[in-house]
């Protein structure tokens, strides 16, 4: 390939893209595109400047490039020491990409950083482009390679958080350009006309990278626990369980009001569509937690570990009626038996709760489903406990002692020989949590994974809002999987997508059905991108394979890439041009 290569390409998030980010994107709120009354704004690189509008999207990235010596950092912001590498300077604390490798993959070497969030991303005008590492030249834009060859490939990795309100996201291209560039000898050869071959001959993928580590992540086989507060605080209006009151459909019913633990029962029930559609290697089992009124923690299985997944949906209906029964029956048993069956406790928000169970056992609800993951979880897969509260460990009215939910956690993913009394030996586990406006520094020191520590934020979920609650388990579901492949093709091909009409509109929440290429933008399937700055990684790589030929000597690509998001509310995310004034 000759010397004189630039491309012009602005990355999405994960893995490999090519040799050329440099303008970025459809301009402002709509432009070229039609308007709309919609708030809306523009993360886009034109001429590698990010412009941003008042709903609030921000963008950071790792480049890598791989040309004969391995992934090699190029350019990431922010870049708090100019090496290349991402990293962060927060209250005299430095963090750095290498510093969240994926323990599980030995292709990862480090992952965005989850300590940025919409308080501390830097502005676009402190970004740093680096050099070439190949040529040596100072990079102007934020991909500039100027001697790609045959072999070479490379990626980078954008993390988009979206802040103050939730929005649809679509992913645009524009300004697809390509030419044959400097006509070489050899190239006259094979390709007389000299034609623009370059996007044709580079093989892309688009895809969201679940947990952001630049790699793209294929199906393993895991065991995983759902572990559920079934305290009082999740149902009734006396504790804060309702939520709001608007009408819930939910287990072929409607209720006029939504509570947390019916949030609970559709990201779950969710997040088993997910996994049966997926055809996932999983087993899945439920445990519960609730606190205490006569000297004994409420603690169980809900189902255990079962690769049927129709089973686990089953158990995972009609919560409102089995966390009653656990708080305020008198068997405390969510499916109580009988001839016939009675339900005992009072599944009514606005009952009167004054009698149910009181205090929060988290740890022994994590004691339960480690127990479960290890005497009936399958050889080979790796294993996943997923727990979810919405306050703090504390001693039940019946007077028995809670177990230390951190020390439960550290059991969970330290190997048997690790487990702190009263905890049991179990399999290395990682330790997933979702805090619901709960003990957030609790559930955070619980959180990591197998055979490492607690304390990492690519395993806790904060969540302020409880409506975000089926998108977490979506989430998860997602990360459970191999990761959903956007499109996968030529470049030029994926850019002829990205620049039709609208560009490819994202879905926030991959557990989903929507198909981003063939259902329309405003699908009921696609959702919303929440708005608390919560990190999404896309990904694009790039390869030009060893077998191209002299067609694509001295050839030039250069294209646009941005991301433009509209508001949710008021919005059914058909899109800039499309949606009603």
């Amino acid at each position: 390939m000759a010397d004189n290569k630039k491309f012009d390409t602005i990355g999405l998030s994960r893995r490999k893209m090519l040799a050329g980010l440099g303008a970025v994107g459809i301009a402002s709120a709509g432009a070229g595109l039609g308007t709309t009354a919609y708030f809306n704004d523009t993360e886009s690189f034109e001429g590698n400047q990010l412009t941003a509008g008042q709903l609030d999207l921000l963008v950071d990235w790792q480049q890598t490039y791989d040309f004969g010596e391995g992934d090699t950092f190029v350019s990431a912001h922010p870049d708090h020491d100019g090496d290349g590498e991402q990293s962060v300077d927060i209250d005299g604390e430095v963090f750095t990409y290498s510093d969240f490798p994926d323990e599980s993959d030995e292709d990862s070497n480090g992952a965005n950083l989850p300590v940025l969030d919409c308080d501390n991303i830097p502005p676009l005008s402190e970004a740093y482009f680096n050099v070439d590492p190949v040529t040596g030249e100072e990079m102007e834009t934020l991909v500039q390679f100027s001697d790609v060859k045959p072999g070479d490939s490379g990626e980078i990795t954008f993390s988009l958080h979206l802040c103050d309100n939730p929005g649809y996201i679509w992913m645009q291209a524009g300004n697809v350009s390509e030419s044959g560039g400097a006509f070489t000898e050899p190239e006259s050869l094979v390709d007389p006309e000299n034609l623009g071959d370059l996007g044709d001959a580079i093989e892309a993928r688009l895809w969201y990278d679940e947990d952001c580590d630049n790699v793209y992540d294929g199906a393993e086989p895991v065991d995983i626990m759902l572990t559920l507060d079934f305290s009082g605080s999740m149902l009734y209006d006396q504790y804060g369980g309702v939520v709001n009151t608007d009408e819930i459909a939910i287990n072929g019913g409607t209720y006029p009001e939504t509570t947390k633990i019916d949030l609970v029962e559709l990201g779950t029930r969710q997040f088993i569509d997910f996994l049966q559609n997926a055809n996932a290697d999983v087993q899945v089992g439920v445990a519960y937690f609730d606190g205490d009124s006569d000297g004994t923690p409420r603690i169980g299985l809900l189902q255990g570990l079962t690769t049927d997944l129709n089973t686990v949906d089953s158990a995972l209906s009609g919560l409102r009626q089995k966390l009653a029964n656990v708080v305020s029956g008198s068997t405390n048993d969510p499916n109580p038996t009988g001839s016939p069956a009675v339900n005992e406790g009072d599944p009514d928000p606005y009952s009167n709760a004054d009698d149910i169970a009181t205090g929060t056992y988290i740890g022994e609800g994590v004691d339960v489903a480690q127990e479960e993951l290890t005497d009936n979880g399958r050889s080979g897969a790796a294993k996943r406990n997923i727990v979810l509260s919405d306050g703090e460990s504390f001693n039940g009215s019946g007077g028995s002692s809670f177990a230390s939910p951190v020390d439960a956690a550290d059991s969970a993913r330290a190997p048997p020989s690790g487990a702190i009394a009263p905890s049991p030996g179990s399999v290395e586990t990682d330790v997933y949590t979702i805090n619901v406006n709960g003990s957030a520094s609790t559930l955070l020191a619980m959180a990591g994974p197998a055979g490492g520590a607690g304390g990492d934020l690519l395993f806790f979920n904060d969540l302020d809002d409880p409506l975000n609650i089926p998108t977490v388990f979506g989430n998860l579901a997602a990360q459970a999987t191999q990761e959903k492949v956007i499109m996968e093709d030529t470049l030029a091909n994926v850019l002829a997508e990205l620049a039709d009409g609208n560009g490819i509109p994202l879905d926030g929440n991959r557990a989903t059905l929507y198909d981003e290429l063939n259902d329309p933008a405003d699908d009921p399937d696609r959702d919303a991108f929440r708005g608390d700055g919560v990190m999404h990684c896309i990904a694009l790589s790039w390869e030009l394979p060893s077998e191209v030929g002299n067609e694509v000597q001295g050839d030039t690509l250069g294209f646009d890439l941005g991301f433009y998001t509209e508001q949710e509310r008021h919005n059914d995310g058909a899109g800039p041009g499309q949606a009603p004034a």
